[in-house]
């Protein structure tokens, strides 16, 4: 079994960041193709046109599709300087995540259900990262002989 695999914390993070990576590539193609988002809370769409859908002219979404990457990337990444990286990724997409709920319930007055999505993944993936840094990977296992 390979490392990544036999280090729990490290395998949920990797598969919270692909589900992050589906969610943030899927608002970032609606982005430029000019869709609507699927949405069951009716509020996807007005945040999606809102002002701080983008900034400047990067679409938050965009944003989170790179930062997702980046974390994906971090996790592969040996030893310290991978778990440290990781940390530092998941931390400011935790609080980049908080600033744009605050926006959608105080601001915008709106819920899109693909941003509370990609809030609870940031947020489990910065509980994994911390978990991750704190409590080092396991060695692999010897194969049995």
């Amino acid at each position: 079994m390979s490392r990544l695999w036999a280090d729990r914390p490290t395998t949920v993070a990797t598969i919270l960041t692909l589900v992050g990576i589906g969610i943030a590539g899927y608002l970032t193609y609606v982005h430029y193709e000019g869709l609507s988002p699927v949405c069951t809370t009716g509020g996807c769409e007005r945040v999606q046109a809102s002002s701080y859908s983008e900034i400047g002219p990067i679409p938050v979404a965009l944003l989170g599709l790179i930062g997702y990457v980046l974390i994906l990337f971090s996790l592969f990444v040996p030893g310290e300087l991978g778990r440290a990286m990781t940390f530092m990724f998941t931390l400011t997409g935790f609080a980049f995540s908080i600033y744009l709920t605050y926006l959608e319930l105080f601001v915008i007055d709106a819920i899109c259900q693909w941003c509370v999505g990609s809030a609870v993944v940031m947020t489990l993936l910065f509980i994994a990262s911390a978990v991750r840094l704190l409590r080092p990977a396991a060695p692999a296992r010897p194969a049995p002989g």
